[in-house]
C-alpha cells in the first residue's frame, strides 16, 4: 500500500484510517488500560471497528485520522474531529494512542496540535471541544499546553469501574489556538468564509 500522508508532523504523521486498520485497532479499544480514558465500555468486533472506520470515510459531519509513526511507519493511534457542527463552526475532538509502548513520547501532544491546526486554518472553525475525566492528569496537562482552557465542570458525569468520576470540559478558540501556536493573533477571516 503506498504511503498517504494528509497531516504532517515532525515525528508522526495522520492519514486516513482504512478498513485495514480495524485489525489494528480492535485490540487497543478492548484494552481496559487504553478505554479507561475513552467513553468506550463494550467489547467492540473487528466487524464494529471496520463499521466505524466505513462510517467516519463517508461522514460530512466527522473526520478521524490514523496516528503514525514516522520511525517505522507504523500506526500508533487515532485522533480527529468526530462530530462537526459547520453551522456554529464548532467540532468535539478526540485522541487516542492504543500502543502503549508509545505512552509518554509526545505523540498524543503532536496529534492534537495537528488535528487543531487543521480545524482552524482548513475547516475555518471557531471553536475545539473536548471532555476528559479529572482523573486524566497528564491529558488535562497536555490539553493545556496545546491551548485548550477549562469552561467547565460536570459531576458525576461518568460511571466507570464502580465508581461516577467527573468530566472536564475544555476547548480553545481559534484566536487563542493561533496565539498560543505563534505568538501571534489569526489572519482576517474572509467575510464569505465565516
Amino acid at each position: 500500500m503506498a504511503k498517504v500522508v494528509f497531516l504532517d508532523g515532525e515525528q508522526i504523521f495522520l492519514r486516513p484510517l482504512e478498513r485495514a486498520d480495524a485489525a489494528t485497532i480492535q485490540p487497543w479499544v478492548n484494552d481496559q488500560a487504553v478505554t479507561r480514558t475513552l467513553l468506550l465500555y463494550r467489547p467492540l468486533s473487528r466487524e464494529s471497528e471496520e463499521e466505524f472506520i466505513d462510517r467516519m470515510n463517508k461522514s460530512e459531519t466527522g473526520v478521524v485520522f490514523g496516528i503514525v509513526e514516522r520511525a517505522g511507519d507504523q500506526l500508533v493511534g487515532a485522533a480527529g474531529l468526530p462530530e462537526i457542527d459547520f453551522r456554529s463552526r464548532h467540532a468535539s475532538f478526540g485522541v487516542f494512542i492504543g500502543d502503549r509502548s508509545k505512552w509518554g513520547r509526545g505523540i498524543g501532544s503532536e496529534a492534537t496540535y495537528l488535528v487543531t491546526k487543521y480545524a482552524f486554518e482548513t475547516l475555518n472553525l471557531n471553536r475545539v471541544w473536548l471532555h476528559v475525566t479529572t482523573d486524566n492528569v497528564a491529558g488535562i496537562r497536555a490539553y493545556e499546553k496545546a491551548g485548550f482552557r477549562r469552561e467547565g465542570l460536570l459531576r458525576q458525569h461518568l460511571y466507570r469501574e464502580g465508581r461516577y468520576f467527573d468530566i472536564v470540559s475544555m476547548a480553545v478558540l481559534r484566536e487563542e489556538w493561533f496565539v498560543a501556536a505563534s505568538g501571534s493573533p489569526p489572519p482576517p477571516r474572509d467575510a464569505r468564509r465565516a
